[in-house]
């Protein structure tokens, strides 16, 4: 059977506090994103908010994924510990960009046909 998994909200999360939990959320960019590859490569962290709002401090104990700042969603995979939401796994994060066809729809046509 496939995987049946549903969303939380941060809050929700908290309430699940330890347990594995999905969050889809998007990234705070009033907030600054912590890496810093020649001190510490496995290591980063930010902040999220979910469609209600609420936030969240992020720790992602691996590189910086590439494009994160452009992000229009990321869906996280981890656990909450107090107000901290941990991903453990490399997994545990994927990056929804926006699609480069999404404000030119011919470009996406010409593509299309080409194909």
């Amino acid at each position: 059977m496939g995987n049946l998994s549903t969303y939380e909200t941060i809050a929700s999360a908290k309430q699940k506090e330890g347990k594995s939990v999905t969050i889809i959320a998007k990234l705070d960019n009033t907030q600054p994103i912590e890496y810093n590859a020649v001190k510490n490569p496995n290591y980063c962290s930010f902040y999220v908010s979910d469609t209600l709002g609420n936030k969240a401090k992020v720790e992602y104990y691996f590189e910086k994924p590439y494009d994160m700042e452009k992000a229009e969603r990321i869906v996280l995979k981890g656990k909450m510990k107090g107000d901290v939401f941990e991903i453990t796994q490399k997994d545990g994060i994927l990056i929804k960009c926006p699609s480069k066809y999404k404000d030119d729809p011919n470009v996406a046509k010409k593509n299309l046909s080409q194909n």
